[in-house]
């Protein structure tokens, strides 16, 4: 009888992206020329159980480097869309704690006048890091744009930013606040129904404005919810035996660009005290049935090698076990995000990504 071998680390402890049998071989190729394929890429060079201060050190050095890769990128993805002019203009609205809260609104330039889906978009970066203006953020907004959308970019805070430190629930509160501005201004931007979008960290926020709109009652406001590899569980630093009986991906995918060890510490920084460690608003993995009971629908799209993909499916399950109409999607081959930072390398699969939130948005 043959023998059956675990995928990933779960079968071989020492596998890593460059001897990884199942990831995108353009991929592994790009990963490689940009030296981030091994486990040592932003690896935790401190214990797990560090003060606040070296930990917020030790990730504000990994937002530098990540900024600095993230703006050497080309993200030009030729397409039908590419040469439609967008008018791009900026609100600033008063934010729950008496903050400003920029809106950066685009919209296609021939489309003045006529209603249209909004897009707002909450960006990534475990709502602890990177700006909402970097090039790979900004080019997505403006992809999204394109292809005749009002696309709105929300300046939340970060849990750690160069003005202080924001923990939960800043960030969300800011998003929950700009979806009722939106809401509330829709004539007036032009605008026909309001899908909330966002990838990793900007998952979670979408996911969680949405359980915070139904509890307080405004949930009517939001016509549709698009997650990609959501980042919604904070049980990175839970033992082994849970990740492998709950969340396997955990283990299976650990270091493959993102690590546990290194989303622990962002977990800390978000929610230093850990008395939000299964509130669903901070993580929204944690919800119940009856808090997801009467959501709008949702669009969740995980990647086969990325270690929140088993999280992001165990919501998709719940939201259709809650009665909500919902649909998952798994994208081979690839690792946390890839899709969008190396665009350039899957161009195919950025642009079937692009299309599909568009089509999710107008069929609502």
């Amino acid at each position: 009888m043959a023998s059956i071998t675990a995928p990933g680390r779960l079968g071989d402890p020492e596998m890593c992206l460059a001897t990884e049998p199942r990831i995108h071989p353009k991929l592994l190729e790009a990963l490689k020329d940009y030296g981030i394929h091994t486990p040592s890429y932003l690896s935790p060079e401190i214990a797990s159980d560090a003060p606040l201060d070296v930990i917020r050190s030790f990730v504000s050095k990994n937002e530098e480097v990540i900024e600095k890769l993230l703006d050497s990128m080309d993200y030009s993805v030729p397409d039908e869309t590419s040469s439609t002019p967008i008018t791009r203009f900026e609100e600033f609205i008063l934010g729950p704690d008496g903050n400003k809260i920029k809106l950066i609104i685009h919209r296609p330039s021939e489309s003045l006048g006529t209603p249209l889906p909004a897009v707002l978009h909450f960006h990534s970066g475990g709502m602890v890091i990177l700006s909402t203006e970097n090039s790979m953020h900004t080019t997505w907004v403006e992809a999204l744009a394109k292809t005749g959308l009002v696309a709105i970019a929300v300046d939340f805070r970060n849990a750690m930013s160069r003005t202080g430190f924001n923990p939960f629930p800043a960030g969300l509160n800011d998003c929950a606040a700009a979806v009722r501005w939106v809401d509330a201004h829709k004539e007036q931007l032009g605008i026909s129904k309001i899908v909330l979008e966002g990838e990793s960290g900007g998952g979670n926020l979408v996911l969680a404005t949405a359980l915070k709109a139904k509890r307080e009652g405004w949930v009517r406001a939001i016509d549709g919810v698009y997650a990609t590899v959501p980042y919604i569980s904070g049980a990175y630093g839970l033992p082994l035996e849970w990740k492998l009986q709950e969340l396997p991906s955990l283990v299976e995918c650990d270091g493959y660009l993102i690590s546990c060890a290194t989303s622990a510490f962002n977990v800390k920084i978000y929610d230093p005290s850990g008395e939000h460690a299964k509130n669903p608003l901070a993580w929204p993995y944690w919800a119940t049935d009856e808090d997801l009971k009467g959501l709008p629908p949702h669009f969740i799209v995980t990647s086969e090698l990325d270690p929140l993909r088993d999280e992001g499916n165990a919501y998709y399950r719940k939201l259709v076990r809650a009665g909500v109409n919902a649909v998952g999607k798994m994208n081979i081959g690839v690792i946390h995000e890839a899709e969008l930072f190396l665009r350039q390398v899957l161009p195919d699969l950025f642009l079937a990504n692009l299309w599909e939130f568009k089509k999710f948005a107008d069929r609502l």
